[in-house]
């Protein structure tokens, strides 16, 4: 993996081994749709996979949220889902936890979750809530906490279009300066048809991030059928994550 420091992630056999922050670069950018890919691609290499999502904002008790998600795309009885804390609004963890009267989540909470999910799955995924340094307690710990306190690299959802280069740079500056491993960037829905701007950014974002683009989910994978979701993902994504893609991934740049 490539990054600032080392990871607790290893890749032995086609997949990713140990534990895998994912974080967006803004928020409603196929967070959830990449970490199914990534999940389906350890599944398919015969790894034990458990999900994690801390903070799940803005669903109501006993509505399917991210976790339900991924586990709908890969198969509901083929991961470990896990869900920490939910806020019925769709805000920050730590003001949705203000509003509704809920205790917060700290970091070393969620490190612990992640290290017990560790010691009985070969991969765990921990899904973020929307960016990388959105708050998730009144202490202002962000998923790049429970990242350093897990020794975990960092995959980052970028989304395809204008405004990617510069969310993808300060994530990626935000990593760095709290000595963070970065693995990567994955496109979370790239456009069937890319315009100039989607077409530069696959070729301009590893130069922005000093990070390797290593996937491009297409758009609309998150409305496939199970099966269909589960065979196509190796092809979004590249041998660091399990995948069979080239790397850098996604069409050749605009000229």
């Amino acid at each position: 993996m490539n990054g600032t420091a080392s990871g607790r992630v290893e890749r032995r056999g086609g997949a990713v081994r140990g534990v895998l922050c994912v974080s967006g670069a803004g928020t409603e950018i196929g967070k959830t749709v990449t970490t199914a890919a990534v999940a389906a691609c350890a599944l398919r290499a015969g790894r034990s996979v458990a999900v994690l999502k801390p903070a799940q904002t803005g669903v109501a008790a006993g509505e399917p949220a991210d976790v339900a998600e991924v586990g709908r795309l890969v198969g509901v009885n083929r991961i470990t889902g896990a869900e920490l804390a939910r806020y019925p609004d769709p805000l920050a963890p730590q003001t949705a936890a203000r509003r509704a009267g809920m205790a917060c989540l700290p970091a070393r909470e969620i490190a612990d979750a992640a290290e017990k999910l560790a010691a009985s799955h070969d991969l765990v995924l921990v899904e973020g809530a929307g960016g990388l340094l959105v708050r998730f307690d009144e202490e202002g710990s962000t998923l790049a906490d429970v990242a350093r306190l897990l020794a975990a690299p960092v995959l980052v959802v970028v989304q395809a279009g204008l405004g990617t280069l510069n969310t993808a740079a300060l994530t990626a500056e935000a990593l760095r300066a709290r000595r963070v491993a970065g693995a990567g960037m994955v496109i979370g829905s790239m456009p069937a048809d890319p315009g100039p701007a989607e077409r530069c950014n696959v070729g301009d974002l590893p130069s922005y991030a000093g990070f390797p683009l290593v996937g491009a989910v297409p758009e609309g994978a998150g409305r496939l059928a199970p099966e269909v979701f589960s065979a196509a993902a190796p092809g979004w994504l590249a041998p660091s994550l399990g995948g069979c893609a080239s790397e850098p991934v996604g069409p050749a740049p605009a000229s």
